[in-house]
Order: C-alpha cells, then sequence, then structure tokens
C-alpha cells in the first residue's frame, strides 16, 4: 500500500479555509418575519372563513338564486346549493393555499434565493389583483386581503432593499 504525500505547502488543515457565514442583513430577516406573520393572518382568514360556512352559503345560494330569476335561467334548488358548497370549498382550499404560500415564501427568502424574491414580487401582484377585485365586498374577509396586502407590500419592499440586493447576489 502506497501513501501520497500532502500537497505542498503544508498541512491539509492548513490548507482548507473555513468559510465565515454570511450575516442576513436586517431587511432580509423582517421582510422573512413580515411572511411568517402574513401565513399567521392568511390561516386565521381561512379558519374565519370554515367559522362563518353557513353565511358564505346562504349569501351564494341567494345571490345566484337572485341572478337565476332575473336571467330567466332554470337552476333547480340542489344545483343552487351545489354552487354554494363549491364557492365554500373553493375559498377554504385558496385560504390554505395562501398560507402554504407564505411559509415557502418565508423559507425560500431566508435561504438568501434570489428566485424567490421574484416569486415573492409576482405573488404580491397576485394579491394586489385580488384585493383591487375584492375591494366591492363589504365584509371581513376584504379586511384580511387588505391586512394580507400591506404585510406582502412591506416584505416586497424589504426583498429589494439594497442591502438585500448585495446579501443575495453574494450568494
Amino acid at each position: 500500500m502506497t501513501h501520497q504525500p500532502y500537497p505542498a505547502g503544508g498541512s491539509v488543515s492548513r490548507q482548507m479555509r473555513v468559510a465565515e457565514p454570511e450575516v442576513q442583513p436586517p431587511s432580509l430577516y423582517n421582510a422573512v418575519r413580515l411572511m411568517y406573520y402574513g401565513a399567521v393572518v392568511a390561516f386565521l382568514g381561512t379558519i374565519f372563513t370554515i367559522v362563518i360556512r353557513s353565511k358564505i352559503k346562504t349569501d351564494v345560494f341567494n345571490a345566484v338564486r337572485k341572478n337565476n330569476r332575473s336571467s330567466g335561467g332554470g337552476y333547480t334548488i340542489a344545483q343552487l346549493h351545489t354552487v354554494a358548497n363549491i364557492t365554500f370549498w373553493a375559498l377554504a382550499v385558496a385560504g390554505f393555499i395562501s398560507v402554504l404560500l407564505w411559509l415557502w415564501m418565508a423559507w425560500a427568502n431566508n435561504r438568501g434565493s434570489g428566485w424567490a424574491r421574484i416569486a415573492a414580487s409576482v405573488l404580491f401582484a397576485l394579491i394586489t389583483i385580488e384585493a383591487i377585485v375584492s375591494h366591492s365586498r363589504a365584509s371581513v374577509s376584504i379586511y384580511v386581503i387588505l391586512l394580507e396586502w400591506l404585510i406582502g407590500l412591506a416584505a416586497v419592499l424589504l426583498l429589494w432593499r439594497r442591502q438585500t440586493t448585495q446579501f443575495i447576489g453574494a450568494r
């Protein structure tokens, strides 16, 4: 058995450099923290949606029935109940997806991923569209959407600060 000598210049321990951990800038830390708050708000909004399930279904049922009468359509009571159930479940599933997206963006941005900052910005654009479309609703859900929008705005602004950009660019 032959032994290979260590490379010239000394021992292995002197040749190995220990990389100093990069310190996350406060802007990125605060953006990630805001994203976790966004997840909490989305979760509470989803729980609220589930709690007021019967009111949502009644409102949808009555709105579809009213439109049904004015348009001369022929929905049956069973079909109206189906539309109300589908609407409720769509809202509940969308709420849970929102929670997961907030958590995913917090995790990915905490790692300093450049793509995550762009994805968070795109998701903020989508919640902006949702807030614009939902502004006419006079229910508690619009307040949840607006609170999520404000949190998203603050997080995106922090993600695009110079400190964060330099930290992500150095990775």
